[in-house]
């Protein structure tokens, strides 16, 4: 590990101007290149004091041996050589795209005599037309199979081109109709190169005015009496249009845009694109990004802007770029989209209309790939062995951890203090294990308090199950106490099975009281662990420094999902407890009666007020109402205090304003906006 003091320039040989940097290691391998519009600037905050750094950012700096840079004119041309260098050194320390794959693009090869329709992926030729990309080849040539029939373009290859040359018989699309043929000589290369042009027309958008000259055609040879050739334009029509059907207008304005958008954690983000041309969604792609480096959203945004259009120009970058979030500064980007299309391009978010909502459903299908991606990790039986072993190698544990239990405390400023413990197995979630607590010892915030608490009940009976299964037998007694009733298997109902490890989240002081609550109850045979969410430090009792698992490390990655997945549970179970406390009335008091039957009360009367004010009589008459009921609901009412009379503070009047159905309508609309 190196001292980045050790190849800390020297203050006045820094440039203050924009440029590019490269961080090497001790082999004089790039390791991270970034850009800066004052290279002064940014490259005195990489060498600051450790502690204030980012865990990753600290990581890198103490992996490199050296640092050196380039100053180029302006934060455009910082933002061209920062991309090439990526491409070029692919740092490790940079922005990872974990999904490489090749998208399938519809290319027509315009730099050919006869052009040809194909499926092409890779790098991009000079002299072809792209249109995409797609999500998967089938659906170029479905979409070319259909179109095939109103554009005749040659599809064969070079070698079954020339093969029709010698032998002067066409392939069989030339006999079907789905390829002008030629290679025979049917039409000359002029009259194919204007049905290649036509094809690309109607790829880029152009439908309606070719539709409406087929239309004419076709109504002009019905005219003339030419009906087969009607017969064939209207199945052309109708081709091109089945065509159209499989990517419905999204956007009414027939614009051309990019929409990217973003699903990210701690940890990993993935990017979602959706292609639009003409209004109508032509292509599709996306990737999973790892954080290697501390990024913003605004910072992905960027480093997927220069993914996209990194090689691409002209008509290939859309006029207009609709993102979740905006780089930091937006100028250099916009400028650089710019130069790449040879016209404006607009970089913005969008805020209302048919836009935004076409950009919620980019952002949820990145939400949803980032699931997908997480499930298929963590359903790995390799990936989660190996993260076991992670886990145990750095914590020291004698064997790798089968069963994990994490702890969560969740309150609204000191309110609905509640506590959660979920179970992973194996490396997966056990939900049936999960259990929930209410902070029952002490009122107010005190997270160290509640998670001592917490663990000294959940282990309390676990030995508790020890001793009534005989596993366990107290020495001075040496009975088994009965502690009630099991499942009708006969298992214990709760907390029978001990962890090899709790994770708790949070820090020294939640992993102090976890570990105190164990030590007092006996129990030695179980780590202990802690989280720190702000930083993703893994704490262990009784040490100052905390252990610092590898940014790649499957182990963090694990107990980074044990983590979210024990906040989710809690926060879950504070937010319903609060949504129920703030939705009680004085009729909840009011044994046997139900949800429905208040209803029932509350719409019969119009309001509380009235309902307190009635007789039993009235009471009873709403049906499904008894006299025992009745009685009770009074009684009830007449416990609870009504809320004083409104009064106008301007004029003094008292207003006779009916008294609300349930108590706490505004605090509990707060509460779910907090």
């Amino acid at each position: 590990m190196a001292d980045p003091s050790s190849y800390r320039p020297k203050p006045g040989q820094i440039p203050d101007a924009p440029g590019v940097y490269k961080f090497r290691d001790e082999h004089r391998r790039v390791i991270y290149v970034g850009k800066a519009k004052s290279l002064r600037q940014r490259l005195a905050n990489y060498f600051q004091d450790l502690a204030g750094l980012h865990p990753r950012t600290r990581s890198m700096v103490t992996t490199a041996a050296s640092v050196e840079w380039t100053v180029v004119n302006n934060e455009v041309e910082a933002l061209q050589l920062e991309y090439s260098w990526i491409k070029e050194f692919d740092p490790r320390f940079n922005v990872k795209y974990r999904d490489d794959k090749s998208y399938p693009y519809l290319a027509v090869t315009m730099n050919e005599q006869f052009p040809r329709v194909q499926v092409m992926r890779g790098a991009k030729k000079k002299g072809v037309r792209y249109f995409g990309p797609y999500g998967h080849a089938w659906a170029i040539r479905d979409t070319v199979d259909l179109l095939l029939r109103a554009f005749p373009v040659r599809t064969c290859s070079a070698g079954v081109f020339k093969n029709a040359t010698r032998t002067g018989r066409p392939c069989l699309l030339g006999y079907i109709g789905k390829c002008s043929a030629p290679c025979v000589e049917r039409v000359t290369p002029e009259v194919h190169r204007e049905l290649a042009e036509d094809f690309c027309d109607f790829m880029a958008g152009r439908t309606g005015t070719y539709i409406r000259r087929l239309e004419r055609q076709m109504a002009d040879a019905a005219e003339e009496m030419e009906y087969e050739r009607a017969a064939r334009l209207r199945d052309d029509i109708d081709a091109l249009k089945k065509a159209m059907e499989k990517s419905a207008v999204v956007l009414a304005d027939a614009t051309d845009a990019d929409l990217i958008a973003l699903a990210e954690d701690e940890l990993e983000a993935a990017v979602q694109i959706f292609h639009v041309r003409g209004g109508r969604v032509r292509g599709q792609r996306g990737w999973v990004t790892d954080k290697v480096e501390a990024v913003t959203s605004g910072d992905l945004v960027e480093h997927a802007l220069q993914q996209l259009y990194g090689e691409e120009s002209g008509d290939a970058v859309p006029k207009e770029v609709l993102v979740p979030a905006l780089p930091d500064p937006i100028e250099p980007v916009q400028e650089w989209l710019t130069e790449r299309r040879g016209a404006n391009v607009s970089l913005r978010i969008p805020q209302r209309g048919d836009k935004k909502a076409l950009m919620e459903t980019v952002a949820r299908n990145a939400q949803q790939s980032l699931v997908l991606h997480k499930t298929k990790r963590a359903s790995d039986l390799t990936t989660r062995s190996r993260a076991l072993e992670e886990i145990a190698a750095a914590l020291e544990l004698d064997s790798a951890p089968l069963r994990v239990e994490c702890y969560d405390i969740s309150h609204l400023q000191g309110d609905d203090v509640v506590a959660s413990m979920v179970v992973f197995e194996d490396g997966l979630a056990r939900k049936s294990e999960y259990r929930r607590f209410q902070i029952k010892g002490f009122e107010g915030q005190d997270d160290v308090r509640s998670m001592h608490e917490v663990i000294t009940r959940r282990f309390k009976r676990y030995l508790a199950e020890k001793e009534r299964t005989g596993e366990w037998v107290d020495e001075e007694t040496g009975e088994i106490a009965d502690l009630g009733p099991t499942e009708e298997d006969g298992r214990p109902k709760r907390f029978a099975y001990p962890p090899q490890l709790v994770v708790v989240d949070g820090g020294q002081p939640q992993v102090a009281a976890a570990k105190r609550a164990l030590d007092e109850l006996g129990i030695d045979d179980i780590a202990v662990c802690g989280l720190a969410k702000r930083l993703e430090e893994v704490w262990v009792p009784d040490e100052d420094d905390p252990v610092i698992l590898p940014r790649t490390s499957e182990g963090l990655y694990l107990l980074q999902r044990v983590r979210d997945e024990a906040h989710r549970f809690a926060i879950t179970y504070q937010r319903n407890k609060r949504s129920k406390r703030f939705r009680a009335g004085p009729l909840d008091a009011v044994p046997g009666l139900g949800d429905a039957r208040k209803q029932t009360l509350i719409k019969h009367f119009g309001s509380v007020k009235r309902l307190r004010s009635a007789t039993i009589d009235q009471i009873c008459e709403v049906p499904g109402v008894g006299r025992k009921t009745a009685e009770a609901v009074l009684a009830a009412l007449a416990g609870a205090v009504p809320a004083g009379p409104a009064v106008n503070t301007a004029t003094g009047e008292i207003m006779e304003e009916e008294e609300p159905v349930t108590a706490g309508t505004s605090e509990e609309r707060r509460g779910q906006e907090t």
